[in-house]
């Protein structure tokens, strides 16, 4: 009976002409209407559906039209129950109105005035030739958000565009059907976005859930109204309702005490989770049995409802998450491992999610914790919510160092903890002294060739500026014949601190540097390049807290060029097919991608510009390759070998120097120097798979052409 009453609907003339303009227009792409409305099966053809209810904006025909945005910015056209795609289509675009944030029809007809006279519209030109032309879509005026936004829509499309069908194989696929317990505390939230929040659990295309609400006394009617409507609808959705109103931890664990599941997600009540999420938790599940703790990678949904600014996580990285909470969401847990571990901690909301994260780390093998490269979480931008400013609640700073300072109590670690460079990111002060509790002496190996100027700016610097006291300078001289230098180079050996070697060999950075290990005194090894020049006095002792530590291998330093760009902030493995550093050409000012220039982490490589590592480490992985890189990726490759023998490499930015390596090297252009670095690539490629396997401190989500931790295109 239903279908008969809407096929007589779509014989009026209205269904014709919507019909008519829509099929048109290029801009309803039907295979991302479908995706994006799931399991929600349209009653009769897709175009069908979008006729019925496109008025409501919840599902967009393209990932260029954002309706509700559109709705929200035209309340005229909500008002009248038009479908928003085809009032743009028929005057909107006409009239000047914007499909979503990034895109202005106005702005980009008159950066393109060839444009003029086109017949289809502006949006539709710039989907089908304008994004592959380069075409201008904004003024230089409404900055990089653009263009991140516009890469990140691209992304989407390329990566997000699975149909149904083959989720639907994948899931008759797996053979283990774990319960996943979804938690979410519940306190006043907007009616709207906590309906979206709990459809999008619904909508989830793996069944086997259950949905644990807890409602922490909200004072707001429709709370109640909401979760019991839903209650009834599905069983699988067990609230709560709390008799006293005890903050996010006692909520959160009032919803863990109902929970059946054999896994445990956490849901924050306005965020969405992604259709798909608990299909890639549980194929993963599937694919490494002994996994103990999931998460993914997660986006924001802005005010307009449009997907931005995502956050492409590095996988497990110990360091990181002791500098911030880079886990956030989506956090999958084993369910009696969090309750024996006594759930939420009271006095620590704010971070009480980072503080069962910590907790829960040291109950585990964390060889077992699975990071999912997937974005299948949206966290929700409102008001006062972390995801509009870091600086949005201050109490959650406080809480995030009282959550770091009980973990390494129990590990019996004597670390000072404080607030890093901004809010949200910590700051971890490891004392700078060894197993004895005295400072170890710290060989700097510092290779010259000539360069008198350089070396003596590099070396006064040293010595006028590090307060860390103990140290020796092995200065290695690789056959200079300027008198100047030489006569320098004679001075500097009576100084009580530095040891001039003559290495009379033809140059073989690797070889120059081994030869110099074997003689220096230290615990710990320095390579430094003779064109550096210290900035921070503590420098030293902050690589050297770091290097005395028995899990970490290499310590690398954020180095600056000249004009106060970043030369470098670690080494991304696989960039370029080989290597590229962390952030190059940023500012000297910048947070870098999610604060990563802020924070200590660790990184899989950093370069021997300067680097910190203990002696012991250094012969374990029998230095530097002398035989096959002689002057390109030896650093690399040492720290590659380092870290698979199961250290931790890392890098800090509270150790900054600069570097005066020319910003435009220039080609090798030479033919034995080209034919020496080929060499030097081919091996890294064949040793290492640089060219074809993922950097586990990056994602393989960024790119591997820039080194902007920019989306991959």
């Amino acid at each position: 009976m239903i279908k008969k009453i809407i096929k007589a609907r779509f014989k009026t003339s209205a269904y014709r002409t919507f019909s008519s303009i829509i099929e048109s227009s290029s801009l309803f792409n039907e295979d991302y209407y479908n995706q994006a409305l799931g399991s929600k099966s349209p009653l009769l053809d897709t175009l069908s559906h979008y006729f019925i209810n496109g008025h409501l904006g919840h599902v967009d025909p393209n990932p260029y039209f954002n309706a509700q945005y559109y709705l929200s910015e035209n309340p005229d056209v909500k008002q009248s129950r038009v479908n928003p795609l085809y009032h743009y289509i028929s005057v909107g675009e006409a009239e000047g109105r914007k499909p979503n944030p990034f895109f202005d029809p106005k702005i980009y007809l008159a950066l393109n005035p060839d444009l003029h006279g086109l017949k289809s519209t502006l949006l539709e030109h710039y989907i089908s030739f304008g994004i592959a032309e380069g075409r201008l879509i904004s003024t230089i005026a409404e900055g990089n958000n653009v263009d991140k936004n516009i890469d990140y829509t691209q992304w989407i499309i390329k990566n997000e565009a699975s149909l149904y069908l083959n989720i639907q194989q994948g899931l008759a696929s797996l053979t283990d059907l774990p319960k996943i317990s979804i938690i979410v505390p519940v306190y006043n939230p907007d009616k709207q976005l906590l309906i979206e929040c709990i459809e999008s659990v619904i909508n989830q295309s793996y069944a086997n859930w259950e949905l644990c609400l807890a409602d922490d006394k909200s004072t707001q009617p429709h709370v109640r109204d909401v979760l019991e409507f839903y209650q009834a609808k599905d069983k699988r959705i067990k609230p709560v309702f709390r008799e006293t109103n005890g903050h996010i931890s006692a909520a959160s664990n009032s919803a863990l005490d109902i929970a059946s599941g054999e896994w445990t997600a956490l849901l924050d009540h306005d965020d969405k989770l992604h259709e798909h999420a608990l299909y890639h938790v549980v194929s993963a599940i599937n694919n490494k049995p002994e996994t103990e703790f999931l998460y993914s990678d997660e986006d924001k949904i802005s005010e307009q409802g449009c997907r931005i600014d995502p956050h492409f996580k590095s996988d497990w990285n110990l360091d990181l998450l002791y500098s911030q909470n880079y886990v956030s969401h989506l956090g999958v847990y084993k369910t009696d491992m969090v309750k024996n571990i006594g759930g939420f901690r009271l006095g620590y909301e704010g971070s009480q999610d980072y503080d069962l994260l910590l907790r829960y780390s040291r109950e585990i093998n964390q060889d077992n914790i699975v990071h999912i490269p997937k974005v299948l979480y949206h966290w929700r931008i409102v008001e006062g919510s972390t995801a509009l400013a870091s600086g949005e609640k201050s109490y959650t700073t406080d809480a995030g160092i009282k959550a770091l300072q009980s973990h390494f109590k129990a590990l019996n670690k004597k670390v000072i903890v404080e607030e890093g460079k901004h809010a949200n990111i910590y700051k971890v002060n490891w004392p700078a002294v060894n197993s004895n509790g005295s400072e170890p002496l710290v060989s700097l190996i510092i290779p010259t060739y000539n360069g008198y100027e350089i070396t003596k700016q590099a070396i006064d610097s040293i010595l006028e500026k590090t307060t860390y006291s103990n140290y020796e300078i092995l200065l290695v001289d690789n056959n200079s014949n300027d008198p100047i230098a030489l006569a320098y180079f004679d001075a500097l050996n009576l100084h009580e601190k530095i040891t001039v070697l003559r290495y009379p060999y033809p140059f073989n950075f690797s070889a120059i540097n081994n030869f110099a290990a074997i003689q220096a005194k230290g615990e710990i090894i320095g390579l430094i390049n003779n064109d550096v020049e210290v900035i921070t006095p503590q420098w030293l002792t902050e690589m050297v807290s770091h290097a005395q530590r028995e899990e970490i291998g290499c310590v690398g330093a954020m180095l600056y060029f000249e004009n106060d760009t970043i030369q470098h902030a670690g080494v991304i493995i696989g960039v370029g097919g080989v290597a590229g550093h962390s952030h190059k050409y940023f500012k000297r000012e910048e947070h870098g991608y999610f604060s990563r220039l802020n924070i200590v982490q660790n990184l899989s490589a950093v370069t021997a510009a300067c680097l910190l590592v203990r002696k012991s480490v250094y012969e374990e992985a029998n230095g530097l390759n002398e035989d096959d890189l002689t002057v390109a990726f030896n650093d690399v490759d040492f720290c590659l070998k380092v870290q698979a023998s199961g250290y931790r490499n890392l890098w800090t930015p509270y150790a900054e120097l600069y570097h005066y390596e020319s910003i435009s090297r220039g080609a090798e252009d030479n033919p034995e120097k080209v034919v020496r670095f080929n060499k030097e690539v081919d091996f890294m490629k064949n040793i290492w798979d640089t060219d074809t396997k993922a950097d586990p401190c990056y994602s393989p989500n960024l790119s591997l052409v820039n080194e902007d931790f920019s989306v991959s295109k």
